[in-house]
């Protein structure tokens, strides 16, 4: 099988959070476990959502749904390391598209890790795919479109 290779432009980036690797994050290989990252982006995801305004679900039960993840690991992360999350969108179509996710550590520079998202717009109601509201659109005009 092919290696995964993520790769996203810079100016993909539009938002920024630092979260801590706790003990509780550490498998047993003594390094930040895939459970836990996977985990902290999802936080980083909220955080991302929550400072656009975005509700994860709206009263009206549409809300987005996560259709995918793919994660590339660069370096080891341990207990007590500060972790920036830089967060993006891109590739925007009819119901969704992608977050991007860029993990650093600031205090050697390194790149921990690389991931996307890919998402829908979901009526939790309905339990189907609707439509991307066009509010969500309007907070991103510089995203591309693939449709």
């Amino acid at each position: 099988m092919a290696r995964l290779k993520l790769d996203f432009p810079e100016d993909q980036y539009c938002f920024s959070t630092q979260l801590t690797v706790r003990v509780t994050d550490i498998n047993g290989a003594n390094h930040l476990g895939n459970d836990s990252m996977i985990s902290m982006i999802s936080e980083a995801r909220a955080r991302f959502l929550f400072d656009h305004g975005v509700q994860e679900t709206g009263p009206d039960g549409i809300g987005i749904i996560v259709t995918d993840l793919a994660t590339t690991y660069k370096a080891e992360a341990h207990a007590r390391d500060q972790l920036v999350f830089e967060v993006g969108v891109m590739d925007f179509n009819q119901y969704g598209g992608d977050m991007v996710f860029r993990v650093s550590r600031p205090r050697d520079g390194k790149l921990v890790a690389m991931a996307k998202y890919g998402f829908v717009f979901f009526n939790y109601r309905t339990s189907q795919v609707t439509p991307m509201p066009p509010e969500f659109l309007a907070k991103f005009p510089k995203v591309n479109r693939l449709d």
